[in-house]
């Protein structure tokens, strides 16, 4: 198909046909894969349940506070990520985060 002869409708009307086929086909594929667990499930005479669980389970681990603000020990932070309005309110003042540290 050569989309350069298309005007700017044609090339819209083909881009909103193809929106409503992808998600024809994504619908699809989930029901097949649904169809395919479920015989999966029945073939060890299991129930989905009982073969997946009660969904993806993420192991997740705490991050020890490495930062605590000395002014309220409520505030606390990782070192990871972005810094919360307390730290860089801290830095912004003159102070280490040494100054800071647990």
């Amino acid at each position: 198909m050569n989309l350069e002869n298309l005007s700017i409708a044609e090339l819209r009307a083909l881009q909103d046909d193809i929106k409503k086929q992808l998600k024809v086909r994504e619908q699809k594929d989930l029901d097949e894969a649904r169809a395919k667990i479920l015989q999966i499930a029945q073939s060890l005479g299991k129930s989905v349940k009982e073969l997946v669980g009660d969904g993806v389970r993420v192991k997740t681990q705490t991050v020890a506070v490495k930062y605590r603000n000395p002014n309220d020990a409520s505030q606390q932070w990782s070192g990871r990520g972005r810094q919360p309005k307390w730290v860089k309110d801290w830095v912004d003042s003159g102070k280490t985060l040494d100054q800071a540290k647990v």
